[in-house]
């Protein structure tokens, strides 16, 4: 089977596009290992960019919310700035 080979890889023509694939493949810098590790980055951040544009999103509708409803501005002042009125008690229970 090398035999038949044989003739191929005295072409230089063969032997330049083989040294070529082989140059393109593993030694450049747009070699596949790192075409495969920018894909890999490429993923995680439009992932990180889906989250960040759902957590806007949210954050609108909570701003909002506050800005218009005292209720809901109350309720944050209440459970994050543990706020309370002048006839109340605040008991805090921690779960371990």
């Amino acid at each position: 089977m090398l035999r038949s080979l044989l003739p191929y890889f005295k072409n230089k023509f063969v032997l330049v596009t083989i040294a070529f694939l082989v140059w393109i493949s593993f030694f450049d810098h747009n070699n596949i290992i790192s075409q495969v590790k920018r894909l890999r980055g490429l993923k995680i951040l439009k992932q990180q960019k889906e989250y960040y544009i759902d957590e806007i999103e949210r954050n609108k509708i909570e701003s909002d919310a506050l800005k218009f409803d005292t209720a809901s501005l109350e309720r944050l002042a209440r459970e994050k700035y543990l706020m309370k009125k002048d006839n109340e008690d605040i008991f805090i229970i921690i779960d371990k």
